[in-house]
């Protein structure tokens, strides 16, 4: 992190916390505060903001959580990436249902997102595909994610023969990776405030829209 981005960092500490989060001046629409709050926390200096840990869970319920990378959120949904033929690729496909949380300590502020996942297709992950560094996108050929591996040698062979395969020519998007986007049914914003009375205002999808609640911390 350079010496700019830490002076933001502390200069933004704990912010929100006095102000808190009111009915009356959060938005209407939960996607249009995340992305006021996310645009603050990338303001602030803070590493990777767009970190968030994934939650995915078996066809019989047995739920297990990682880090990733947000991707993109918008009216649509939040998107992600992933090897289709992990664990979690797995999961998100026999139960298609899975929940986010993205945390910006500094800040004091988590959000909380769930709902039901599709698939992008493929033109889509296609297009993020080539957006990637080189180097990634033949790591995502040379690693069969979650699959029981021999040693740190066997992984970074197979890494030099995706590269010699590959060379001279554009990437080509393997057909076991791809993106998924969850489309919210509910989302949360938790504001830290003094004495541990936070604000957590949680946001519901009805028939007529987006219900707001404010939930005791």
């Amino acid at each position: 992190m350079s010496f700019i981005s830490k002076l933001r960092t502390l200069l933004t500490l704990g912010q929100g916390m006095v102000g808190g989060l009111s009915e009356l001046t959060a938005a209407a629409d939960p996607i249009v505060l995340f992305n006021e709050w996310f645009d603050k926390a990338q303001r602030a200096g803070i590493f990777l903001p767009e970190a968030i840990t994934l939650a995915t869970a078996t066809r019989d319920g047995i739920p297990s959580a990682r880090m990733m990378l947000l991707k993109a959120a918008d009216q649509d949904g939040f998107v992600f990436y992933t090897n289709l033929g992990s664990r979690k690729g797995g999961e998100l496909t026999d139960n298609p249902n899975a929940a986010l949380v993205i945390h910006w300590p500094t800040l004091q502020r988590q959000v909380r997102i769930e709902g039901a996942v599709e698939k992008l297709s493929s033109e889509e992950s296609k297009t993020y595909f080539r957006s990637r560094a080189r180097g990634s996108q033949i790591g995502a050929w040379a690693s069969k994610q979650s699959t029981a591996l021999s040693s740190r040698k066997q992984l970074e062979h197979e890494f030099r023969e995706c590269e010699k395969r590959f060379a001279g020519q554009d990437v080509p998007l393997p057909d076991f990776w791809g993106g998924f986007r969850l489309k919210p049914r509910r989302i949360e914003f938790w504001q830290g405030r003094i004495n541990r009375l936070h604000d957590r205002l949680s946001y519901t999808l009805e028939r007529e829209g987006w219900k707001v609640t404010r939930l005791y911390p």
